[in-house]
């Protein structure tokens, strides 16, 4: 198995390379397409990798990446299955191109918002929008006694 290596980007200007050493790969029987070769062959690839431990993020990386994947970790690792293919060997390429695009996109800097003010004809909108469902609820009372 060869190193991964992640394309540059924000975040990686230079890419990542993973170490083959880091990652782990499982086989198992696949549910998928494949016919009477699905219940024989273990074409289902499971990829893993430990991203507290990685040596393929430096600590800015390392926290993004975590805070970002969070939903997705077992601990500190990530784990990508690929079953669509009938072969493991396209399981696998699809698997470890899944991992990079994750990687990829979580090491990307997030955009920090500037505030700013609201424009004089988005105020007076919202303030129409008030006045327009007040007079609607008004309409609703019940009619005073002098009426």
């Amino acid at each position: 198995m060869d190193d991964l290596h992640v394309m540059p980007g924000p975040g990686a200007p230079q890419g990542l390379v993973v170490p083959a050493v880091e990652l782990v790969e499982q086989f198992s029987r696949s549910s998928g397409p494949g016919g009477q070769g699905v219940n024989t062959t273990d074409s289902r690839v499971q990829l893993s990798i430990d991203l507290a431990t990685t040596r393929a993020l430096n600590e800015t990386q390392r926290r993004r990446v975590l805070t970002r994947l969070a939903p997705r970790l077992a601990g500190s690792v990530l784990t990508i299955s690929a079953s669509e293919q009938r072969s493991q060997r396209q399981n696998r390429v699809a698997a470890r191109e899944r991992l990079a695009e994750l990687l990829r996109d979580a090491v990307m800097p997030s955009a920090v918002r500037r505030a700013t003010r609201p424009t004089k004809g988005s105020q007076r909108r919202r303030l129409e929008g008030k006045h327009r469902r007040s007079e609607t609820k008004s309409g609703r009372r019940r009619p005073d006694a002098q009426d």
